[in-house]
């Protein structure tokens, strides 16, 4: 019954496009709660996106949305998140901009204003965003293509990331989750999340509110790892208010 419920939700959003959770329910006649699982089911497995009150088809199947996917995805929010966290970026520093899409936006405000800065990345998409501007040095780490998220993953990734030290690491997230871990939805990559806030002083959390409270496969670290998280102000009270009883630090952009 459940496979048959997932298969009806896909196919109403491949139809209707983006739908509330109320509209869903009803045009699978079950519950609020149960659409809500179903929905998250079908978020982990890639196969749509939960938006806030409802959902919509993802843009790819498999078992992760596409990058490019992904990037458009909530755009606005990224953008004022990348706006806000580049306001901390020190010229003359060295700093870590991981593949997450909200970090990306931060890559293309440097593009907007370059400062004097080494760039490390493990992001194809951040290359391109910078690749050939001045004062900005950008380097790429070393290892396996995820083709998926156009990334740069693995154990010689790993490997060069014990050579090195960061001021600062700007991270992305597939998932805050209940238990206030980080979390992705590929092995590789949670190893080399791991390296990246074992390697840097400054740990910024880049992700917009529809985030938190989802789940992924693989635990990067503790939210409490972090030194700032940046995200959006539709972030709900309860978050806000867990946050702050974990002593983290949050800062939230107007969209």
């Amino acid at each position: 019954m459940q496979a048959d419920r997932l298969t009806l939700i896909r196919r109403h959003l491949y139809i209707h496009g983006p739908t509330g959770v109320h509209d869903l329910a009803r045009a699978v006649e079950t519950s609020l709660a149960t659409i809500r699982r179903d929905l998250q089911r079908l978020e982990e497995q890639g196969l749509v996106l939960r938006t806030h009150g409802g959902a919509e088809i993802a843009g790819s199947l498999g078992g992760e949305i596409g990058f490019e996917s992904r990037e458009h995805h909530n755009l606005r929010a990224k953008r004022a998140i990348a706006d806000h966290a580049f306001e901390l970026v020190r010229p003359h520093s060295a700093i870590f901009l991981d593949s997450g899409t909200t970090v990306l936006q931060v890559a293309r405000r440097l593009r907007l204003d370059p400062l004097p800065l080494t760039v490390f990345t493990n992001s194809l998409a951040i290359v391109d965003a910078l690749v050939g501007c001045d004062p900005i040095e950008v380097i790429l780490l070393a290892g396996r293509v995820r083709q998926t998220n156009r990334s740069v993953v693995g154990a010689l990734a790993e490997q060069v990331m014990e050579g090195l030290w960061f001021d600062q690491l700007y991270l992305g997230a597939s998932a805050i989750q209940s238990d206030d871990a980080i979390a992705t939805l590929d092995s590789d990559e949670a190893r080399l999340n791991g390296s990246m806030l074992r390697r840097s002083t400054e740990k910024y959390l880049l992700v917009d509110s529809a985030k938190f409270g989802r789940h992924a496969t693989f635990r990067v670290a503790p939210i409490t790892d972090i030194t700032t998280i940046f995200t959006d102000d539709a972030l709900d009270a309860a978050w806000i208010a867990r946050l702050d009883r974990l002593k983290v630090a949050t800062k939230r952009a107007r969209t």
